[in-house]
């Protein structure tokens, strides 16, 4: 944070995230041009806007985004998503820049699990192995033996031997669900996605019966009660894959909007509904994933700001659970 506030005194009196953007700008252009001037990659997640998804030179879940920060040759890493994803970036990378367009772009989730209060609940549990979903701050990283996404969840829960215990945070419902399809009896943290969490059932059976060829796809964060009437429940990439091998035309889909850009670009002839939210919106859309912008994107580039920094401590602890989630996957073939 200090980084950022020096670098907006230097700017002058305005904001970083407040200066304007020559309106005339082809910001694509210009972003292209700084990536290969910079040397920077820039990573993007399924639930950002259909224009940064376009430009970015990978799009993709968790997994795969932290596979590809861990991989890349380049000198700048710019990180499309939310912090906790930058974050993950850093400790993969450590000797990389980490720019993310906006610091305020957190996680309901990970703001669920305090790292403090975790530690109180996990030394409760002393024998007890600790898998925490990515959607956690680095803090509470170093408090995990072994990371997961929902991609791999099962896979990382399987690899524990069955007589060793385990607790599983932050997300309660993803937790819930590897439980039924692991078998693995867990202790489950109290946390939730406020995005996974607001779907109305009532709104979704109403388009199920305006639309009956429909087939309903859900992520398993969102709660039991929708994942019960899915025909296909799955992580971001999971979804994807069945939109675009599985033979139906169309679907439902119970998760973060954003997705459904990547799904029409692969089977543009299939028609996507997103589920509803209990509220007035049409669709569901994360607010922080959506403080990105092209703007911000820009002038992110442009100054090199805001830049994600951790202590070196903070890298070499929390680092060790997402390596071990990375060799998982590995020998899984994810």
């Amino acid at each position: 944070m200090q980084v950022l506030k020096q670098a907006e005194e230097n700017l002058g009196k305005k904001g970083f995230l407040d200066l304007e953007v020559d309106p005339t700008l082809d910001l694509v252009k210009e972003i292209n041009e700084l990536k290969k001037e910079k040397n920077a990659i820039l990573l993007a997640h399924y639930y950002q806007e259909s224009e940064i998804q376009d430009i970015a030179d990978y799009v993709g879940d968790s997994l795969g985004l932290a596979q590809q920060a861990a991989s890349t040759q380049a000198d700048i890493i710019v990180f499309a998503g939310v912090h906790f994803m930058a974050e993950t970036a850093k400790m993969l990378n450590p000797s990389k820049k980490v720019l993310l367009p906006d610091l305020k772009a957190g996680c309901s989730l990970a703001d669920s699990c305090p790292a403090p209060i975790f530690k109180k609940f996990k030394d409760k549990y002393p024998e007890h192995i600790v898998i925490s979903y990515i959607n956690c701050t680095a803090a509470l990283k170093t408090l995990t033996d072994i990371c997961c996404t929902s991609t791999n969840a099962k896979n990382i829960i399987d690899s524990v031997p069955l007589d060793k215990s385990i607790i599983f945070a932050p997300d309660k419902n993803l937790g819930a669900y590897l439980q039924k399809t692991t078998g693995r009896d867990m202790v489950l943290w109290n946390g939730s996605c406020m995005v996974h969490e607001i779907f109305s059932k009532e709104k979704i059976v109403k388009l199920q019966l305006k639309h009956p060829n429909a087939k309903m796809i859900a992520h398993p964060e969102c709660e039991e009660h929708l994942l019960e009437i899915a025909d296909h429940v799955g992580s971001t990439s999971s979804l994807l894959k069945y939109t675009r091998e599985s033979g139906f035309d169309e679907f439902i889909v119970a998760t973060e909007s954003g997705i459904i850009h990547q799904m029409e670009k692969s089977s543009p002839q299939k028609k996507f509904y997103p589920a509803p939210p209990n509220n007035t919106c049409a669709c569901n859309e994360c607010p922080h994933m959506k403080l990105n912008t092209m703007e911000k994107l820009y002038l992110c580039m442009k100054y090199e700001l805001p830049e994600v920094t951790l202590e070196k401590s903070i890298i070499d602890k929390g680092r060790v659970c997402i390596d071990r989630m990375l060799d998982i996957s590995k020998k899984a073939g994810l």
